[in-house]
């Protein structure tokens, strides 16, 4: 029997406009002709993550100042420090507590690094350290290579569904989940708040050479496109280059040029020896700039019980980097 061209069309318009409205309602329907488990890039729902890439090509025309470049700056270390803080540390292993309050206003800071939302990233997290560089580790190097690692895992669409079944402690939060369904609302706030600080910054210190144009293209395109391929180096990175300690059933490894990059989060070989530390440089040498500012956040009462590293593991790695020397 021949198909139907009509039907064909019409199944097609609506694939399209269901990957339209899962821009901005991550948790959308979809018809019965989407595979939800398939690793087949999805490139019109993606295409918002391409868009916020080819946005910075504005730089050619809005051109840099100084201030552009630290607010730039400041925005990828600060968005850093909530995303391996919170989404990874918090929201994915329970590393340490913070009130409901807060718990919502990290959250939303990390959401505007626009890596999803916060229960997406912890879901995708916990199935990764279970199949940790095994087949069902969606943005394992060792199986699937360095660029589906690195990115082509985000896009596919396997990883678009938050597995509510693994976060459950969580999903009890409806502002963890709103926050979760509709992850586009933290990035465009925060592309507003840049492109007014622009304008603020030009009407009253024109002297600082800046615009609503310059600081939207810098503080929050370049700002995120940078973020997003440094915290994708603990995927594509962390798993093939640098020193293992630990041996763990996974490849994961101690990069002390990534954890620079990542406030923390190369010393990756530790953090799979001990997942719900809240330190992962585990010794005084190993620079875990998150931690340091997780005890400053403690001192002032926001955060507290920071989960240490065991003695016992401590012990462990030491004896290990002995029989090394």
């Amino acid at each position: 029997m021949s198909s139907n061209p009509s039907n064909e069309a019409g199944l097609k318009r609506d694939s399209l406009w269901q990957n339209i409205i899962r821009w901005v309602d991550s948790e959308a329907p979809v018809g019965p002709e989407v595979d939800e488990n398939s690793l087949r890039i999805n490139w019109v729902r993606c295409l918002p993550f391409f868009f916020v890439h080819a946005m910075c090509l504005g730089v050619i025309w809005v051109g840099v100042s100084p201030i552009a470049v630290i607010m730039c700056l400041f925005f990828f270390w600060a968005r850093m420090f909530t995303i391996t803080a919170f989404y990874h540390r918090y929201f994915s292993h329970r590393s340490f507590k913070v009130n409901r309050f807060w718990q919502f206003v990290f959250a939303f800071i990390g959401n505007s690094s626009a890596q999803r939302g916060p229960l997406w990233w912890a879901s995708h997290h916990r199935k990764h350290h279970k199949h940790s560089d095994e087949e069902d580790d969606l943005h394992s190097p060792v199986k699937h290579g360095f660029w589906w690692s690195h990115m082509g895992w985000f896009i596919c669409e396997a990883a678009f569904k938050t597995d509510y079944s693994v976060i459950k402690d969580w999903a009890k939060y409806p502002e963890l989940r709103f926050l979760n369904r509709f992850d586009i609302i933290a990035p465009a706030v925060l592309a507003v708040f840049t492109f007014a600080l622009g304008e603020g910054l030009q009407a009253m210190w024109p002297s600082l050479q800046t615009s609503g144009l310059q600081m939207l293209i810098w503080g929050f395109f370049v700002s995120t496109v940078l973020l997003f391929h440094a915290t994708f180096t603990i995927n594509s990175l962390g798993h093939i280059y640098g020193k293992r300690r630990f041996p763990t059933k996974d490849h994961s490894r101690n990069n002390p040029w990534l954890a620079f990059i990542t406030l923390g989060e190369g010393w990756h070989n530790n953090h799979h020896r001990f997942a719900t530390s809240a330190r992962q440089g585990f010794y005084w040498w190993e620079i875990d700039i998150s931690y340091y500012t997780l005890k400053l956040l403690s001192f002032m009462g926001i955060v507290h019980d920071l989960n240490p590293v065991p003695s016992r593991i401590l012990k462990e790695g030491r004896d290990y980097d002995h029989g090394q020397k």
